[in-house]
C-alpha cells in the first residue's frame, strides 16, 4: 500500500500514555490527498506516485495546472500542492483518494519540510564555531570565525567552506519518527518529536527508510 501523504504542520502538544508519561507530539493535518499521476519505468524511467493536496479556487491555478488535473477521464478538484513520492509497489490508480488511514499507530515515518528561515547569521550561530578566546587582550573576536584555510597555498578559501550566510529555509528530513496518533475523522496525524518548519508549513510524510 502507498505509504505517503502531503500535509500541513499544525503545531506541538503532548499526550499521555497508559503509564502517565508525557509524550511530545507534533500534529499534522495530513490529506486527504488525490493521486494526480502515476509514474512508470516504461514511460518515465522511474516509479513514483504524484499526490495533490489542498483544494483551492480554480482562478489560483494556471491553465496548464488545471488541465493536468482534468486530463482524460480525470476530474480532480483544483489542488494547490503537487508532490511526488517514490514507491516500490504501486497499488493506487490516478484519481484515487489517500487518507491518514494508510498509516497506523506504532509505525515509523520520515517527515520532509522546509526549516524556518533565520536570515543572515554568523559562523558561531550557523555552524557552532567556538569563537576566539576571551583573554590575551582580544575583546572583539569572541564570535568571529577565525582562520578557514592556509596561507600562501592555496592562498584562498575553498568553495563550500563553512562561514557566515543565510541560515535556515532549507529542505530538512526528520527521520524515523513514531506515529502515536491517527484521527481519520479530522485528518490528523500525530508523530513523536519535532518536525521541520513553522506552523502552517507544508510537509511530506513518507514511510521511514531506516526503520
Amino acid at each position: 500500500m502507498l505509504k505517503g501523504l502531503i500535509g500541513k504542520k499544525i503545531g506541538m502538544t503532548q499526550i499521555f500514555d497508559e503509564d502517565g508519561v508525557a509524550i511530545p507530539v507534533t500534529l499534522i493535518e495530513a490529506g486527504p490527498c488525490y493521486v494526480t499521476q502515476v509514474r512508470t519505468p516504461e514511460k518515465d524511467g522511474y516509479q513514483a506516485v504524484q499526490l495533490g493536496f489542498g483544494e483551492t479556487k480554480p482562478k489560483r491555478l494556471t491553465g496548464g495546472q488545471l488541465g493536468h488535473l482534468k486530463r482524460g477521464s480525470l476530474s480532480l478538484p483544483p489542488l494547490r500542492y503537487l508532490r511526488e513520492i517514490r514507491a516500490k509497489n504501486i497499488d493506487v490508480a490516478e484519481g484515487d483518494k489517500v487518507t491518514v488511514e494508510v498509516f497506523s499507530v506504532g509505525e515509523r515515518v520520515d517527515v520532509v519540510g522546509t526549516s524556518k528561515g533565520k536570515g543572515f547569521a554568523g559562523a558561531v550561530k550557523r555552524h557552532g564555531f567556538r569563537g576566539g578566546p576571551k583573554t590575551h587582550g582580544q575583546s572583539d573576536r569572541l564570535r568571529a570565525p577565525g582562520s578557514r584555510g592556509a596561507g600562501t597555498t592555496p592562498g584562498r578559501v575553498y568553495k563550500g567552506s563553512r562561514g557566515a550566510g543565510h541560515m535556515g529555509n532549507d529542505r530538512v528530513t526528520a527521520q524515523n519518527l513514531k506515529v502515536v496518533l491517527v484521527d481519520a475523522e479530522r485528518n490528523l496525524l500525530g508523530v513523536r518529536g519535532a518536525i521541520p518548519g513553522a506552523r502552517g508549513g507544508l510537509v511530506v510524510i513518507k514511510e521511514a527508510r531506516k526503520a
